[in-house]
């Protein structure tokens, strides 16, 4: 055992230590996170047009704080923007998280003084989770990679600007920074296919223990070092390889084909980072929920999912949940997002502690006939009938299609991309739809009704969604594909590569 391995588990035993003193008082600690963050903006310029002064309990703040999307705290960021100071948070950020958004271009999520080191703290107490759980951390001492955006900062009126994971990189602790690769000179490679090239000559011959990323682009890096080590497994070229840390998309649909290209299963951590804020991670192997981190500047609210169009939906405090229902996610953050709706929905699995699952985005879901189907359902019935016929998959999108010709029913229109395809293509359409109807009781009288007909899968050639991606420059880094779409602007533009 090397010295960091040695130095790793009493550092975990005291971070867990830590981390239990609020995990099992999980209310109370918003209700302080609350009180400190209204108390710390009263003066900003959002807290005087709120009346932050007079807001004593959640009860108030509700009544003060509106529910808002990015498009409604705009025009407070874009005085952050400009150079103003105490507008949504007190002083300036120290970075801007630049992110594309659908209806407003570019989004610019600020990182604070207080909001950064929480980023930090998470990543690195989802590690030391994992190391106290299971004993295991000889993987400190081989090597790292955590692929991730450019870490090339530019500057907006004397605030950085980068992507999350670019910035992030700037804040890895030195004791990692000899362990970590690609190097820098890789990293700031912009074009994403060139980036994981280089990434490949860089570590094929090294001893990589650990790697993390977004799945999809996890596996375009597996697939050339295996191409560049004459169709090698993973686990032959790394034969310490023992952690896979991911986040961002769901991995069951990745899970199969990872695993087949590793050659073995390994140990994986899940994460739920964004630009707005660290909101939980794994911390135990045989558990699929994601502790949520209610002790990290963020004061979350809860909107069931089938009222957030309402002009005044329900809004819960964490000690208001129940278990199992679908929620909207709200943050009130300590980088100055206010009412802020991230555009996820998430699943409480436990209350003691409290653990999510993310069920999928608010926007993306399908209800052109009040069906009103969401990703957890879709997932779902495509890997339990997958996994029952043996068949992987790729990637995959939903959408639609409410004109087919002439004399045909409406219907749900699948593309996926194949990595194992089944025998009979129609045979397991027929049983993921049942497998659907099953989840959604709206789609079931769709079908049963003759409103619809059943799902129609198209497959794809292999390599369409990374061709199209790369089409339209959103090729690797953090960006992922929907899995569900209300509209046909995606599924028309995959059509070109049906087989």
């Amino acid at each position: 055992m090397g010295l960091k391995s040695a130095l790793s588990k009493p550092f975990a035993a005291f971070a867990v230590w830590q981390i239990n003193k609020w995990k099992y008082n999980a209310v109370n600690a918003q209700q302080q996170i609350l009180k400190r963050l209204v108390a710390t903006a009263a003066l900003t310029a959002f807290g005087k047009d709120h009346d932050f002064s007079h807001i004593k309990d959640y009860t108030d703040f509700k009544k003060h704080v509106p529910i808002q999307d990015y498009e409604g705290l705009k025009p407070y960021v874009d005085r952050v923007v400009a150079g103003e100071s105490d507008v949504l948070w007190t002083g300036k950020p120290l970075y801007f998280a630049k992110t594309s958004g659908t209806t407003s271009g570019v989004k610019y999520i600020p990182l604070t003084k207080e909001s950064m080191p929480e980023h930090i703290k998470a990543a690195r107490n989802a590690i030391l989770t994992y190391i106290n759980e299971t004993g295991k951390a000889d993987f400190v001492n081989g090597k790292m990679i955590f692929l991730q955006g450019s870490p090339v900062l530019t500057v907006k009126n004397g605030i950085n600007v980068g992507r999350l994971s670019g910035i992030v990189a700037h804040h890895v602790p030195a004791y990692l920074q000899k362990n970590r690769l690609p190097s820098y000179q890789t990293n700031i490679i912009e074009d994403w296919e060139q980036k994981v090239d280089a990434i490949v000559e860089e570590t094929i011959s090294e001893d990589m223990t650990l790697i993390s990323g977004i799945p999809p682009w996890v596996q375009m890096y597996f697939d050339k070092l295996s191409a560049k080590a004459g169709g090698k497994k993973i686990a032959d070229l790394f034969k310490n390889f023992s952690l896979f840390i991911y986040g961002g998309v769901n991995f069951e649909p990745y899970r199969a084909k990872i695993e087949q290209s590793i050659g073995r299963r390994i140990d994986s951590i899940e994460t739920y980072p964004a630009s707005e804020g660290f909101i939980a991670y794994q911390d135990q192997q045989g558990d699929k929920g994601l502790l949520l981190l209610a002790n990290a500047g963020i004061f979350y609210e809860f909107i069931p999912a089938d009222e957030y169009y309402n002009d005044q939906p329900t809004r819960l405090s964490l000690g208001e949940i129940d278990l199992n229902t679908n929620y909207a996610l709200i943050l009130n953050t300590n980088a100055g997002l206010w009412g802020y709706s991230i555009g996820d929905t998430v699943k409480f699995v436990s209350k003691n502690p409290y653990k999510i699952v993310v069920t999928g985005r608010i926007k993306h879901f399908i209800s052109a006939f009040g069906e009103h189907v969401i990703g957890e359902e879709v997932e779902h019935a495509l890997l339990t009938v997958a996994n029952e016929e043996k068949v992987e998959i790729t990637e995959f999108t939903v959408a639609p299609q409410v004109n087919p010709k002439a004399g045909e029913l409406p219907y749900h229109e699948w593309f996926i991309e194949f990595s194992k395809p089944p025998q009979d293509v129609m045979a397991f359409s027929k049983k993921v739809d049942e497998a659907l109807q099953k989840k959604n009781i709206y789609y079931f009288d769709l079908i049963e009704g003759s409103i619809l007909q059943p799902l129609i899968v198209r497959t794809l050639q292999k390599d369409a969604f990374v061709n199209y991606m790369k089409r339209v420059g959103k090729l690797g880094g953090q960006n992922k594909v929907p899995r569900l779409s209300n509209d046909r602007k995606l599924a028309d533009e995959l059509e070109r590569y049906i087989v």
